[in-house]
C-alpha cells in the first residue's frame, strides 16, 4: 500500500471534508515538496503555523540541542529552564501587563484555561462571543464557536454563552454602510449584554482577525469600543491570537493594531516554529485565581517545544519578520485587487492584514457565495503548484497565509497561479 492508501484504511479522516491530493515528504522555507520532489509554493503554512518557515534553522536546532538534554519531565511538577525562559519572554513581549502564562499543547487547550480562569477570578460563568467565530474543537471551545457548521453535532454545549455581532463590514450584519455606521457592530455588545445575559459575564472573547469565520477584519476603532463596554460591566476581554499571533498581520499580535490591552491572551500555532505547543497568558492579580488542583498539562510547556519557541521568537524579532510581513502584504493585496478583483467577478471581496490575507468568492451582486468555484481554485492551485486553504462561514474564502519568509519571486508566481485558476474556474 502506498502511503495514500494507508491513510484511507488507517488513518481516521471521516472527520475531513477532502484531503489534499499531495504526499509532503519535506519542506523548507517558503515551499513543500511531494515525493515525486515537484515543488509547491505554500501559501498556508499548515494552517498558518510555520511563519518562521518551514524548518527554519534556528528553531530546528535549538530542538536539537534540547532533545540532548531533556525531553520531558512535565513542567508543572519540576522546573526546567526552556519554559522559564520563554514565560520570561512572552511577558516581556506581549501587550501592556500581560505577565503570567500558563503551557499547554493546542490552541483549544489554551482557550479552554483563558475561560476557566476568567470564571474563577470574577465569580462568574458567562461568555459572550462573536457570530461566525471558531476558538477550536472541544466542547467548550465549540460552545464559543458561532458557527453552525462547526457544531453539528457536537452537543449538547455550555450554557450561558451569547453571540455578538460579526465585525464583517462586507456582510454588515445590521445592512449599514462602514463610513455611516458609528461601530454599530461594536455597540450592540451592550444590547447583547442587557438582552441575552443574566448579567453574570465572566468574559467576552474574539480574535483581533478572525481566521476561520474568512479572515474578517474589524474596522478600525472596532476593539476600543468593545473595551470601553467590557469595562464598564467589569468584563474580561479574551483576544484569541491562536492564529493571528506571532507576526501573521504585521505586529507580533494583531491586537497590537487596535491599540487595545487584553486582560488574558491565547496563543497556539505560529508560537513555535511547528512544534506543539500554546499558551495564554494574563495579569497576575488573574494568574492568582487558580489554586492548587485547578488546571494541569501533562505535555504543555514541553522543554523542546519551548526551546524552539524561544529560538522561534528571536529570529521573528531580529530578523524584523512581522514589519517586513507588513509590507508584503501592503504590497501583494493592492495587486491582489487591481489584478485580480477588477478582472474576475468571482473576487467580491478582498481583506486582511499583514500575510493573513482572505478573497472572498461570489457568484453575483447578491453576495451567493461561491463555495463550489472555491474549491475548485484550490485544486487548480495545487496542480499547478500552489497550496492555498479555504474557509470562511460558507466555505467561500480563499485564505492566503503563507510562511512570512515567503519571498518576492514566490509571491510573484503565486499571483500568476490564483490569475489562472479564476480564469479556469470561471469558464
Amino acid at each position: 500500500m502506498n502511503i495514500k492508501q494507508k491513510y484511507e484504511k488507517y488513518v481516521n479522516t471521516y472527520s475531513v471534508k477532502k484531503m489534499e491530493n499531495i504526499v509532503i515528504k519535506r519542506a523548507e522555507g517558503a515551499s513543500v515538496y511531494d515525493i515525486e520532489g515537484k515543488e509547491y509554493i505554500d501559501c498556508f503554512a499548515g494552517i498558518a503555523v510555520n511563519n518562521a518557515g518551514h524548518r527554519n534553522p534556528k528553531v530546528i536546532q535549538a530542538a536539537k540541542d534540547q532533545i540532548d538534554k531533556l525531553v520531558h519531565c512535565c513542567t508543572y511538577v519540576y522546573y526546567s529552564e526552556p519554559p522559564a525562559l520563554l514565560a520570561e519572554k512572552l511577558a516581556q513581549i506581549t501587550p501592556g501587563r500581560l505577565e503570567k502564562t500558563f503551557f499547554s499543547n493546542s490552541g483549544a487547550e489554551a482557550i479552554e484555561g483563558a475561560l476557566r480562569i476568567a470564571k474563577q477570578f470574577t465569580n462568574k460563568y458567562e461568555i459572550i462571543a462573536l457570530q461566525g467565530s471558531f476558538h477550536g474543537r472541544t466542547n467548550a471551545t465549540l460552545s464559543v464557536t458561532g458557527n453552525r457548521q462547526r457544531k453539528y453535532k457536537g452537543g449538547p454545549y455550555l450554557s450561558g454563552i451569547s453571540f455578538a455581532p460579526t465585525p464583517n463590514c462586507y456582510r454588515c450584519p445590521f445592512e449599514l454602510e462602514e463610513d455611516k455606521c458609528n461601530l454599530k457592530c461594536a455597540r450592540y455588545l451592550r444590547d447583547v449584554i442587557d438582552f441575552q445575559t443574566s448579567g453574570e459575564v465572566a468574559a467576552f472573547i474574539a480574535e483581533p482577525v478572525m481566521g476561520e469565520g474568512g479572515i474578517i477584519v474589524p474596522p478600525e476603532g472596532y476593539f476600543k469600543k468593545i473595551k470601553e463596554i467590557l469595562d464598564e460591566f467589569n468584563i474580561l476581554f479574551i483576544a484569541d491570537e491562536v492564529q493571528s499571533g506571532f507576526g501573521r498581520t504585521g505586529k507580533l499580535f494583531a491586537i497590537e493594531h487596535y491599540k487595545v490591552e487584553p486582560d488574558i491572551m491565547a496563543m497556539a500555532k505560529g508560537i513555535a516554529g511547528g512544534f506543539p505547543l500554546s499558551a495564554f497568558i494574563t495579569r497576575d492579580e488573574i494568574a492568582k485565581s487558580f489554586k492548587p488542583g485547578d488546571h494541569l498539562s501533562t505535555f504543555g510547556g514541553n522543554p523542546v517545544s519551548c526551546a524552539a519557541a524561544m529560538a522561534n521568537i528571536e529570529f521573528l524579532l531580529e530578523e524584523k519578520i512581522p514589519e517586513k510581513a507588513f509590507e508584503k502584504g501592503e504590497k501583494f493585496m493592492p495587486r491582489l485587487r487591481s489584478e485580480l478583483m477588477k478582472k474576475h467577478k468571482l473576487i467580491g471581496d478582498i481583506r486582511g492584514k499583514g500575510l493573513m490575507i482572505g478573497l472572498e468568492l461570489v457568484k453575483n451582486k447578491d453576495k451567493t457565495p461561491a463555495f463550489e468555484e472555491a474549491g475548485q481554485i484550490s485544486e487548480i492551485c495545487r496542480e499547478n503548484g500552489l497550496l492555498i486553504g479555504v474557509g470562511g462561514v460558507y466555505g467561500n474564502v480563499i485564505r492566503i497565509q503563507p510562511p512570512l519568509v515567503i519571498n518576492e519571486k514566490q509571491l510573484e508566481k503565486a499571483l500568476g497561479v490564483l490569475d489562472c485558476a479564476f480564469s479556469a474556474a470561471e469558464k
